[in-house]
């Protein structure tokens, strides 16, 4: 300890300079007052000026830990200078109380709300400029076939139609196998395993097909469509096709909608060829019925409008899962933990718009029979 600070049982002296340097010897002598707390402490300061902000920290503490054990603390001669605000800043912790601590927590309640409905707000305001931006821009560039980009619609559709046939044609096949299964066993007691071949047929044509297919796009290709424009606005692609004089929204939104409005119709054909074969499979298998009578039952069992009416939604699917992948993708801000995000964001509101608008076909083909 440097000989300018003197820790006796009753008196704390500090007779000279405490600098930055000296905190740890302080800190030491102070730790042998609180180890043995005297019933009674006299601390003098011979120049209250020349104690540093860390030492008088120090000091100040240790003299609250005493008082607060029940040590009578008394300064002989004048307080140091930093006392002043040290007791401010301890003034300040101690006062809020109950009531200003529920006045802190509705004060944060609110200001959440208000963050949470000021992003909701954003996000409402970017999507209609991006519906906006982009009906503008269908309108005015599609308006001959040369400026459709089909180098880049046929790239597209390469990617998410061509690439995507055979993990939607096992996806079919087996989820068909597993419902002929299920109807089989369940209308077995009945003696109607024949109609095992209608579930399928009609299951898988008008709902099964289209709806596994879109789930598989829009966790494949959708997530592709955000990442892959999020990548672009980090890295200002998207902001330097516009200081060109180019539209972000005919070079890099309207190919990837197109694509897969033309993909999404193809695979489900697809989907629903892979999905009869599999139902085929499995009453073979199971039941023992032929080929040519699965193909005669699956004959009589569809109807006029069984395929129609899930070939139908694809666009509509199709649309709806590139329209949120390249929207999330244009929103990415800052950071590529913003990408990750977004890109979640984009596969899981794809797959809850799919379920909804096919919820909202079924109901409509009801009205109308279809």
């Amino acid at each position: 300890m440097t000989e300018a600070v003197i820790a006796e049982r009753d008196r704390l002296r500090i007779a000279g300079p405490v600098r930055m340097d000296d905190a740890a010897a302080i800190e030491a002598g102070l730790r042998a007052l609180l180890d043995a707390p005297p019933a009674a402490l006299t601390v003098e300061v011979a120049d209250p000026g020349s104690l540093d902000i860390g030492p008088s920290w120090l000091l100040h503490r240790a003299l609250a830990t005493l008082t607060a054990r029940g040590t009578s603390v008394s300064f002989d001669g004048p307080v140091p200078e930093h006392f002043a605000y040290l007791d401010g800043l301890a003034a300040r912790r101690a006062a809020p109380a109950a009531a200003e601590t529920s006045r802190a927590s509705l004060v944060g309640g609110l200001a959440a709300l208000g963050r949470r409905i000021e992003l909701r707000g954003q996000s409402w305001y970017e999507a209609l400029t991006y519906g906006g931006q982009l009906l503008a821009t269908a309108a005015t560039r599609w308006t001959s076939v040369g400026r459709l980009r089909i180098p880049s619609v046929v790239r597209h559709v390469h990617e998410t139609g061509v690439q995507a046939i055979p993990i939607v044609a096992v996806i079919a096949f087996l989820i068909s196998v597993i419902s002929a299964y299920i109807g089989a066993q369940q209308l077995r007691p009945f003696g109607a395993e024949i109609f095992t071949v209608d579930l399928v047929a009609i299951g898988v044509l008008r709902e099964l097909g289209v709806l596994l297919t879109a789930i598989m796009v829009a966790g494949r290709s959708g997530s592709a469509y955000a990442a892959e424009l999020g990548v672009m606005k980090l890295n200002d692609e998207v902001d330097a096709l516009e200081s060109m004089g180019m539209n972000p929204y005919e070079l890099l939104v309207l190919p990837r909608i197109l694509a897969l409005v033309i993909s999404m119709p193809l695979l489900t054909v697809v989907a629903d060829a892979m999905g009869l074969a599999g139902g085929a499979a499995l009453t073979s298998y199971l039941l023992d019925l032929p080929w040519q009578q699965f193909v005669a039952r699956l004959d009589s069992a569809i109807g006029d409008t069984t395929f129609w009416a899930g070939l139908v939604k694809a666009p509509v699917f199709g649309v709806l899962i590139a329209l949120t992948g390249t929207l999330r993708g244009l929103q990415v801000r800052e950071s590529s933990r913003e990408l990750g995000r977004l890109t979640t964001v984009a596969v899981v509101q794809s797959i809850f718009l799919v379920i909804l608008a096919d919820a909202m076909f079924a109901i409509l083909f009801l009205e109308i029979d279809f």
